[in-house]
């Protein structure tokens, strides 16, 4: 047997980020767009992704939250459920998960292992992230997953997760986002992510725009989509109200109704999320879901750095809001389920493509007027400078940090324990600021509980 390359994961970790990433550095525009390198790193595999049938997920916003719930639905009906999701936010372990729970240490190494051996046998290197995706494809087969739910890490057609051949295909929504790759109309974005619509798939969209939705539906006939259902029309969120822990919801799909379903997290948005989980559920299974098992899938999903309450005193609201659209729904989900008497902090640290004054004016029409400006842990940061500047261009009162962790500390002060403290702008803000938080509390220095 050939002896490892990696003495322990670390090491096959150095490897890994030794590739090409784009998460870190992202391409301006893809100049020659192609799946080969990535049907052939697969096809040295064995092609492990035709070993079971698949849910693909695509969107600007929500993907993370929908595959969560729809990992839970699966899992409900006793199914064991492979997950691949991008970013992490803790752990690069988290991206790679089996019935909610990520990969472990040995067998994410003896997969890595495995990938650099047959590197060599590639025309060209590949990147950071088809290897991952390869990792968590080859190990779903290892591991004998009955189905999985693979979110598309950027736009949909030239995405790595591409190779996969959804029995379902679902798009959330969306917005402007990566315009730089994907773009620059909703339309090219659009027409990028209707490209995981396959022949013979169950299309579900989650769009309701009507331009839009001509678009993904003419794609998706195009494409031999055995069915197409969309949001609106084929299934809904028809009641959405504010619950102790989350949002109580009514459902609709083409096969059943399910009324007053818990969903233990915040934001509005997540009863749309969860209305397309419901029926990408319903879709693969072909049949309604038992009303018992939506009520216990749901029930149990957990996403963290969504709308995730960090502390009480100040109140310490963290969201991995990234975009316009994001921060929109972050905006009315403060006014709707996070209203405080005090002070009113927003941390934000923003990746460069962004408009920080677009970004900024989201928060500010829901009265946040202080702002505690940071860059996030990445060669993408936008400088902690840009964002202020932004938010004393609003007429915010600004204070700059040089860490995520410092911005925090000076935002808790500032707020007060009466008051509320926004982290957002990238899951590398809302990943540093849990590492910071997990610190204080563990330590008691802090008087956020």
């Amino acid at each position: 047997m050939t002896p490892s390359p990696f003495d322990d994961l670390a090491q096959a970790l150095a490897w890994l980020d030794a590739h090409t990433d784009f998460e870190s550095k992202m391409p301006t525009r893809r100049s020659i767009p192609t799946l080969d390198r990535m049907i052939e790193l697969v096809g040295v595999l064995g092609d492990p992704h035709r070993a079971y049938p698949a849910i693909h997920l695509t969107g600007t916003n929500g993907k993370g939250s929908t595959a969560a719930m729809v990992t839970s639905l699966l899992g409900a009906r006793g199914l064991t459920v492979g997950t691949y999701t991008s970013p992490n936010l803790m752990r690069v372990n988290e991206r790679i998960a089996r019935n909610g729970e990520a990969i472990d240490d040995e067998s994410f190494l003896d997969v890595l292992t495995t990938l650099a051996g047959v590197e060599g046998l590639l025309r060209e290197r590949p990147t950071r992230f088809e290897l991952l995706t390869a990792a968590a494809l080859a190990w779903f087969a290892d591991v004998a997953v009955d189905v999985a739910v693979v979110e598309v890490g950027l736009g949909g057609r030239w995405d790595c997760t591409n190779v996969v051949d959804g029995d379902v295909a679902a798009i959330t929504n969306v917005s402007f986002d990566h315009t730089e790759v994907l773009g620059p109309t909703l339309e090219d974005i659009a027409g990028d992510k209707s490209g995981i619509f396959k022949a013979g798939s169950r299309v579900v969209i989650g769009e309701t725009d009507p331009d839009l939705l001509a678009l993904l539906q003419s794609r998706a006939a195009a494409a031999g989509a055995a069915d197409i259902w969309v949001r609106g029309r084929d299934f809904a969120c028809t009641a959405n109200r504010v619950a102790v822990g989350g949002r109580l919801v009514d459902l609709r799909t083409p096969g059943a109704a399910y009324g007053e379903v818990l969903v233990p997290l915040h934001g509005a948005h997540q009863g749309d999320n969860a209305a397309i989980a419901v029926a990408a559920a319903e879709a693969f299974f072909g049949a309604p879901l038992p009303a018992d098992l939506v009520d216990e899938g749901l029930a149990r999903v957990s996403v963290p750095g969504r709308l995730e309450v960090l502390g009480r005193r100040p109140l310490v609201v963290a969201d991995g809001a990234h975009n316009v659209a994001g921060m929109v729904a972050l905006a009315r989900s403060l006014a709707e389920e996070f209203s405080v008497a005090g002070e009113d902090v927003a941390v934000v640290g923003l990746l460069s493509g962004r408009d920080p004054v677009a970004m900024l004016s989201a928060l500010a029409t829901v009265g946040v007027r202080s702002v505690v400006a940071c860059a996030p842990d990445s060669p993408r940061a936008l400088g902690a400078e840009v964002v202020a500047e932004a938010a004393a261009g609003l007429g915010m009162e600004v204070r700059e940090a040089e860490s995520v962790g410092q911005a925090v500390e000076h935002a808790v002060e500032w707020a007060g324990v009466e008051g509320r403290v926004v982290v957002c702008g990238s899951l590398y803000v809302v990943a540093d600021a849990r590492r910071c938080l997990a610190v204080t509390r563990a330590d008691g220095a802090s008087g956020v509980g």
